[in-house]
Parts: structure tokens; C-alpha cells; sequence
């Protein structure tokens, strides 16, 4: 097939982010075949797909009747060989456990055609510990989508130094097509992007909970109505620039550096949380959130809904 044609998908592990995944190419009018080797996962992964489908028609973003036409065509694997061996583009999506991941690829690319480029949705693990038993490494990469997977637009793409770049762009463009903005990683990093920002900035919320500096909920809030909404309007340093107003950039950002100096000699800087300050987290984080957390994760997607229609307008 050429690029600009509709890739035939495979989706291999029906838990959440397999369904994110089967939702956003169904709602494109793509064939989608879902598999997993795990039936209590598989079968209720249709009606929970359905439910994410009728979501992206409800928000806009899938014609209904295209969408409805490749819902009703979407198959159900009944064994792997059947559902990857006439796929294009086969995502993995199995928990992150490096040899369950290993042995999915190996396998999968045992049984697919030649042509089909094969993508891992690790959150963890980089394409080189990933393709260490594939005999097709060119046709691989990393493409990790963040949660939920039909709403979140980002998707990071990680190619192995052994990847061929034209697979890279059949896969760049193919995410495109669903919405999605992909970035492209110039090098493997543990943590890809996404994860590393959420640590680095995680590890110094914890540590203003622990403190006793602020509550759970403050410091949650003081995120997502404080730089959050900076953030998703311009990113850390389009906002630096925009901050500088009539100054020269790079001036400003000397000016800043010694203010920020000061912050960073006092921010968390540990490599791992005692067990007893992870059972008070814990405890924080229970009492704030785990009676309500239904509502919560409701109110949660529809505020991440409004905000990417707002910017998307």
C-alpha cells in the first residue's frame, strides 16, 4: 500500500489504551481488528470501543455514518495469526512488562506480512530493549499515545536507530490522519517526553504535600488553573519568550536566571520515595479524591473535552 492510503489496523491488547487506540482508527472509517490474549480483557472491549466511538461522534470529531459503518465491520480476533496477518499498521498495546512486550512483537511479526510496520505503546521501555528479538527492527517503533487515548492529541514517536525512515513518516502521517499531533524523538530517552516532564514536575508536588506546604487538592489545583493553563496555550518556552514582552529574549532569560537559581537549589531532587512517605501519599491522595473518584474521572474528561474544543477553535 502507499502511505496515503487507509491502513488495515491491528490492535494486539484490548485493555485501555488498545481500546483508545480501536476507537480513534474505527472512528476514522478505518478496518480495525482487536485482539487479546486474555478473554476477560477481549470480551467486553467491543461495547466499551462502541461507547468511546459514539464519544468522538458526539464531540465532532468522526462522521457518523462513517464511523457507525466501521464499527459494525470491526473484528474480533479470535487468535492473533487472525488478527494481524493482513494488517498495515499493528499496534501493540499489552500492560508494560518488558518480556510480555518482547514476546507480543516476536510474535506478532512472525505472523504479519512483510509490508506492515509494527508499533509498541510502551510508556517505559525504548525501541532498543523492544526490538532486541524482532528480525525486522527497520519496521518498528515506539508510538506512545497518552490517556485517555482518543482525546489526548500527543503522541510521542520513538524510532529505533535501525528504523526506516520512510516507516516513520507512513506512521507520522497516518497519526495525523486520526488528530493526532505526533512528535518526533531525534533519540531514545528513558521516559520518552511526556513522562519525564510529569516526573520531574510530580516529584516536586509530592514533595510540597509532604512538606505540609499545601493539601493534595491545592496543590492539584494550583497546576491545572495556575501555569497547566499557560502551558496548554503556549508551552514552557513560547511562554518565557511571551513573557519578555518588548525585551530582547535572551536578556530576559539572564534576568530569570537568577530567580530560578534560587527555586532549583530547593526543589525535591531524590531518586525514589521512602516506602513510608509513599504509604502518606497514599493516604493524602485516598482521602482526598477516592470517594468521589467516578465523578471526578467524569468531570475530569469533560473539562479536557471543553478545553480541546476551545482550542482547537
Amino acid at each position: 500500500m502507499t502511505r496515503f492510503e487507509t491502513p488495515r489496523v491491528a490492535v494486539v491488547g484490548a485493555g485501555e489504551i488498545g481500546r483508545g487506540w480501536a476507537a480513534l482508527a474505527v472512528g476514522a472509517g478505518w478496518p480495525v481488528t482487536i485482539y487479546d490474549a486474555d478473554a476477560e480483557v477481549l470480551n467486553p472491549a467491543t461495547e466499551a470501543i462502541g461507547d468511546r466511538v459514539v464519544t468522538l461522534i458526539r464531540l465532532k470529531r468522526a462522521e457518523p455514518a462513517v464511523a457507525e459503518d466501521a464499527l459494525s465491520q470491526m473484528r474480533v480476533g479470535r487468535s492473533l495469526l487472525q488478527a494481524v496477518s493482513e494488517a498495515d499498521w499493528i499496534i501493540e498495546a499489552v500492560p508494560d512488562d518488558l518480556s510480555l512486550k518482547q514476546k507480543t512483537l516476536s510474535q506478532c511479526e512472525q505472523v504479519s506480512r512483510l509490508a506492515s510496520i509494527l508499533t509498541s505503546s510502551a510508556t517505559g521501555f525504548g525501541p532498543a530493549a523492544l526490538s532486541d528479538r524482532l528480525e525486522r527492527p527497520e519496521r518498528f517503533m515506539v508510538t506512545h499515545p497518552l490517556s485517555p487515548v482518543e482525546l489526548i492529541p500527543l503522541v510521542e514517536v520513538v524510532p529505533g536507530t535501525r528504523t526506516d525512515p520512510e516507516c516513520v513518516e507512513d506512521v507520522r502521517f497516518w497519526l495525523s490522519l486520526l488528530g493526532r499531533a505526533p512528535i518526533v524523538l531525534k533519540k531514545e530517552v528513558p521516559g520518552n517526553i511526556a513522562a519525564r516532564l510529569s516526573a520531574a514536575l510530580w516529584r516536586e508536588c509530592i514533595q510540597l504535600v509532604l512538606d505540609g506546604v499545601l493539601d493534595v487538592e491545592d496543590v492539584d489545583r494550583a497546576i491545572s488553573v495556575g501555569p497547566g493553563l499557560g502551558w496548554a496555550a503556549s508551552g514552557p518556552h513560547l511562554a518565557q519568550h511571551l513573557a519578555a514582552g518588548e525585551w530582547n529574549v535572551e536578556v530576559f532569560l539572564s534576568q530569570q536566571q537568577g530567580v530560578y537559581e534560587e527555586i532549583w537549589k530547593s526543589l525535591a531532587d531524590w531518586k525514589s520515595l521512602p516506602a513510608e512517605e509513599q504509604k502518606k501519599l497514599s493516604r493524602a491522595i485516598d482521602k482526598a479524591y477516592s470517594a468521589h473518584l467516578p465523578q471526578l474521572r467524569e468531570a475530569r474528561d469533560q473539562r479536557l473535552i471543553r478545553l480541546l474544543e476551545a482550542m482547537r477553535e
